[in-house]
């Protein structure tokens, strides 16, 4: 899929612009509300996406801290702060976890990567806008997301078992496939325009840390703290927040830079790159950790 979006934007000339706007104002906030809409309410189920909410906005702050110190006033620091709170659970993580532990874990997934989701068009939007905008415009910007919309939409139909009818149910299912196809495209799209210099190795260290190492050792201390006091959730829960800490940088930070103008090449180069390193971290991790 990143090839066929290479080819796209380099031989078809297919604009990646026109496909962030497609994502983030039509097919995400479809899946969101697809998400949401068909999830099992419970009390430990409704507390993933808000935990994970948590972790990716303290985990954005705490590196957008090491940014400006690392970065000083260029934008490269709103985006290692996008970067560092986000990761590829819809476009990577999904298919991952199917294969893994089957249908009866992905509605787990899907509560978990919601949380990344709200986080990635409120608080990570905002201080990747602040990158090129104001404060009151970034603001005036996540306004206008329907994504967060789409989440509160969907609970408020799941919760008043709303039908919505095979005909509407069947046309939102083929979100899902978009959302894979154009995610993974419009990397290959964001590598058309790459060059040497947008290889920022300092970038690229610092979001590697954040996504394969600082997010780990939280979502291990979340797990270890849980077994041993509250045992508030189960065994296939602590297999989801382990897997979906490990997945590599969002695909949407080339979508979110794009629609921004905050370094897409750059974003591009970290996400190509972290999608490779993952198809050999993540085995690595699920056997050492025996997820199965």
């Amino acid at each position: 899929m990143i090839l066929l979006g290479y080819f796209a934007a380099r031989r078809l000339k297919v604009q990646k612009e026109s496909i962030a706007k497609l994502l983030i104002y039509i097919v995400v906030p479809v899946v969101i509300f697809s998400g949401v809409y068909t999830a099992k309410i419970s009390v430990a189920n409704l507390s993933l996406p808000i935990l994970f909410f948590v972790i990716c906005s303290l985990t954005a702050l705490i590196f957008l801290a090491i940014g400006t110190f690392v970065f000083k006033k260029d934008s490269t620091k709103n985006l290692l702060a996008f970067t560092s709170g986000s990761g590829n659970t819809g476009y990577f993580g999904f298919p991952v976890i199917l294969i893994l532990f089957g249908n009866q874990a992905f509605s787990i997934a899907v509560l978990c990567s919601l949380g990344y989701v709200l986080y990635e068009s409120s608080l990570g939007f905002f201080l990747m806008a602040k990158g090129n905008y104001t404060a009151k415009e970034s603001l005036t910007r996540i306004v206008k997301l329907p994504s967060v919309y789409a989440f509160f939409v969907g609970l408020l139909f799941n919760y008043l078992n709303i039908n919505l009818g095979e005909v509407a149910t069947t046309t939102i299912e083929s979100f899902k496939g978009a959302y894979t196809l154009f995610g993974m495209m419009i990397i290959g799209m964001g590598l058309v325009t790459v060059t040497i210099r947008h290889i920022d190795f300092k970038f690229l260290s610092i979001s590697f840390l954040a996504k394969f190492l600082f997010w780990p050792v939280v979502i291990l201390g979340i797990v270890f703290l849980d077994k041993t006091f509250s045992q508030f959730y189960s065994q296939d829960i602590y297999n989801v927040l382990i897997l979906m800490s490990i997945v590599p940088l969002a695909a949407n930070t080339v979508t979110f830079a794009t629609e921004l103008k905050v370094h897409p090449d750059k974003a591009a180069v970290a996400v190509f790159g972290s999608t490779l390193f993952a198809l050999f971290y993540i085995p690595l991790m699920v056997s050492l950790f025996g997820l199965s």
